[in-house]
């Protein structure tokens, strides 16, 4: 058994109203009209009214009655003060759901959203969409002119609100998120899950609020570039309609930083020859990105928590406070936290900005993205100088294996990368990095870090004095780490039982018969070596 149909709609004061001058038969009303058609058989009209419009309900009913009398009419007068005021429609139409006995299982419900204000039609359908109205959309429209003729059924639409059903919506939803996600890494494809997850969720908040945003990380994480996107994707999908104003605040102190944030006056110090806006207020509609906000001092940061929380501020040397609103986006390197047990960053200012805090990796976290970054590098490197650099593919097998290596430090995170490839691109003649140049800037970065992977090149320094790179590719970390302190020994020794005796001198105790120069013998030919090999080196 088919269920009854129930079409639940506002009453057009205007559109359902007919001209003294015209037959209301030849006109288009759509809450008549909804009646009118062929295919839809309504078993019941709710008809909602203000009570101001009690007549002309009564009329429009009397006429559903004579050309549809399958059609029950149940006439609700409503009190709606102000038709175009949100709260109060919403509320009238919003108790009006909440009283009705709807019945999902015998009943199908269509709201029409054809009629009413346009306060009534949003309100509408915000009751269906959030299931207040357990029923689809319905919307009615008069049907083209034909002759000079027109038809008073006019034509309807079902409307489904169950987005998931329409594939290409959602795909086209989907895409606009991978596009952003994709703008905010620089179009790497970055394949680090933890950190793809990360700018996931940066991405969702960058686009939902104007909160304050925290980017904690390590010098050289990448925090000023995200920044800059996270303003320029707000800036492309019109969320801010200022600019972006910068500033390290490890940069300016005292009286330098407040009057660089927060403007001064004409005479508020010595030198203060000119009025000074700020860059608070420079930041006016847009984002202001302080980097290393932590090496601000207490006066300006208690100043600054004023204006995040306010939008005002006082110039230097002023009575007036000026207003400002913008997002902020602070960046950081430090342990907030520890700053402030240690009193030097207020606890409020860190309770204020610390909603939204995302944590960016290192580059020494993220060696799955080294690869993809390789290429990012080299193609930003064709962009400036105007030449395009390759690496072959041994020299890049070779800068990979030690990026990627857990000893390699990147201390300075994708800086140091950056200047890597730049200075590997500018030598490489040809417009090709080989393996010497590669092999170059290797051990300029180790040099660069200090300690840093010292002993990691020390090992690579022996091993290479033995045996060549393709072989050392193929042995293990772990066994590189051992074997290159067994070369060491045989080379500090005078003979092969010496060398065992030293490496095997523990273990050795433990056994009636050691033979240390059998066991020494028998480890190196693992590796295709002999004590003639290592020792005469």
């Amino acid at each position: 058994m088919s269920k009854r149909r129930v079409v639940i709609g506002l009453l057009g004061t205007k559109l359902d109203h007919v001209s003294r001058r015209r037959d209301r038969w030849s006109q288009w009303r759509p809450t008549v009209a909804v009646c009118q058609q062929v295919d839809l058989i309504v078993d019941r009209l709710e008809l909602l009214f203000d009570r101001s419009s009690t007549s002309l309900a009564q009329h429009v009913a009397a006429d559903i009655r004579s050309i549809s009398p399958e059609t029950t009419v149940n006439e609700h007068s409503l009190v709606i003060d102000d038709p175009w005021d949100f709260e109060d429609v919403y509320a009238t139409l919003y108790s009006f759901a909440r009283n009705y006995r709807f019945d999902t299982d015998d009943e199908e419900y269509l709201v029409h959203i054809t009629t009413g204000s346009h306060v009534s039609q949003i309100c509408m359908f915000l009751l269906t969409e959030s299931r207040h109205f357990p029923g689809t959309l319905l919307q009615t429209s008069p049907s083209t002119r034909q002759r000079g003729q027109s038809d008073p059924a006019g034509m309807y639409r079902i409307i489904d609100l169950d987005l998931s059903r329409y594939d290409q919506l959602a795909e086209r939803f989907q895409q606009e998120h991978r596009e952003s996600q994709s703008f905010l890494k620089s179009g790497i494809e970055t394949r680090d899950e933890s950190f793809n997850r990360l700018i996931e969720r940066i991405e969702h908040v960058s686009l939902a609020t104007d909160a304050p945003i925290l980017l904690a990380g390590p010098t050289g994480a990448g925090k000023t570039q995200l920044a800059k996107r996270i303003f320029k994707l707000k800036r492309y999908r019109d969320l801010v309609a200022g600019e972006l104003v910068e500033v390290n605040c490890a940069t300016i102190r005292g009286d330098q930083a407040m009057s660089t944030l927060f403007g001064h006056i004409k005479g508020a110090f010595t030198g203060a020859t000119t009025n000074r806006p700020g860059l608070l207020k420079a930041a006016h509609g847009g984002v202001l990105f302080l980097d290393e906000i932590g090496e601000l001092g207490l006066d300006e940061q208690a100043m600054l928590l004023r204006a995040i929380e306010e939008k005002r501020f006082l110039p230097v040397g002023s009575d007036v406070a000026t207003t400002s609103d913008f997002q902020l986006i602070a960046g950081t390197n430090r342990d907030l936290l520890a700053d402030v047990r240690s009193g030097t960053f207020r606890e409020d200012l860190l309770a204020r900005i610390n909603l939204w805090t995302f944590t960016l990796p290192g580059l020494a976290d993220r060696r799955d993205d080294i690869d993809p970054n390789l290429d990012f590098e080299l193609n930003r490197f064709a962009e400036s100088a105007g030449r395009k650099v390759a690496m072959n593919s041994e020299a890049r097998k070779r800068f990979l294996d030690f990026a990627s290596d857990p000893t390699t430090a990147w201390r300075g995170n994708f800086r140091d990368l950056n200047a890597a490839v730049t200075r590997m691109a500018t030598l490489a003649s040809g417009g090709r990095i080989g393996v010497e140049l590669v092999d170059e800037e290797i051990q300029r970065l180790r040099q660069n870090w200090g300690d840093c992977g010292e002993a990691a090149g020390r090992d690579q320094e022996v091993l290479e004095s033995v045996i060549d790179q393709t072989r050392i590719d193929a042995i293990d970390r772990f066994d590189r780490v051992q074997l290159a302190e067994v070369i060491r020994v045989c080379r500090a020794s005078k003979s092969l039982s010496a060398a065992g005796r030293t490496l095997f001198q523990v273990s050795r105790l433990a056994k009636q018969r050691p033979n240390d120069a059998d066991r020494l013998r028998k480890y190196l030919q693992k590796f295709d070596l002999s004590w003639e090999q290592v020792h005469s080196i």
